[in-house]
């Protein structure tokens, strides 16, 4: 039986809407439902427009293109702005390439029009004169430290235009962008990096970032508590782990872990 929470949380995200497993899949949807929009939903002291800009931001991760499809007006009815949801998909494009975000900017662009939003949105590139080379650093600085200042310039030489290019384009052209804050940005990043696996190295840095911009470890937690439904077990411990070994890269006062890594890896 699916609980009271279950099923009013659900017609909030889902108005009127009954599911077709209901009919064919009657047992897994009630211990889904129960699990998904009940135990998960009262873990921790989310609030609903970040609860809901994690999922957008694990589905994206993990390539959950249909639930994705399916969840979007959902989130869009618990308060993420048009502008947030873009900026999401946007800022996914440097940690996961076009070639899996696509069907995700393709998609919010057709659920938007069903859904009478006006295209395209208002402009939310940074408005400066400074190159996005130097926009870049400033803000791959203002999330990251001092210690990244150099970072064009550090490493092989031979690899000095991919550092230029992830501080101009990856800080530079997305994380400069109004529509979402560098703090909730970082937070974007933490969960594309925990869905999509095999960014361990990346997954630690950005969690670092993320502790040194002020979200505690509990915090950090029960974020990825919320990806469970969404990605799965594996993925989820293993970015524990990741966040385990940044509080210690935190505690001990170190720098950044594995700055070099972030040109090596990052997507």
């Amino acid at each position: 039986m699916i609980s009271a929470f279950a099923n009013a949380y659900h017609e909030r995200m889902f108005p009127g809407y009954q599911s077709t497993f209901l009919k064919t899949d009657p047992e897994f949807i009630a211990f889904f439902d129960n699990f998904a929009f009940d135990t998960v939903v009262q873990q921790g002291q989310l609030d609903d427009v970040t609860r809901f800009q994690v999922i957008l931001a694990s589905l994206l991760g993990c390539q959950g293109i249909d639930e994705f499809k399916a969840i979007l007006p959902a989130t869009l009815r618990f308060g993420v702005s048009p502008v947030e949801v873009k900026e999401i998909v946007y800022q996914a494009v440097a940690y996961l390439g076009i070639g899996r975000v696509f069907p995700f900017l393709k998609a919010c662009n057709e659920i938007f029009q069903a859904e009478k939003i006006s295209l395209p949105l208002e402009p939310q590139a940074a408005k400066t004169s400074k190159s996005r080379l130097e926009l870049g650093r400033e803000t791959l600085v203002s999330l990251m430290g001092e210690g990244m200042r150099h970072f064009d310039q550090e490493g092989p030489e031979n690899r000095h235009h991919i550092n230029q290019w992830l501080m101009a384009n990856c800080f530079g052209d997305y994380y400069s962008r109004s529509g979402l804050e560098g703090k909730k940005r970082e937070l974007m990043t933490f969960c594309f990096l925990a869905a999509q696996g095999g960014c361990e190295p990346q997954l630690v840095s950005h969690a670092v970032a993320n502790l040194k911009l002020g979200h505690r470890q509990s915090y950090l937690i029960d974020i990825l508590s919320q990806c469970i439904p969404y990605i799965g077990y594996p993925r989820v411990l293993n970015a524990l782990t990741c966040l385990e070994e940044a509080v210690r890269v935190v505690n001990n006062k170190g720098e950044l872990a594995e700055k070099a890594s972030i040109a090596t890896e990052e997507g």
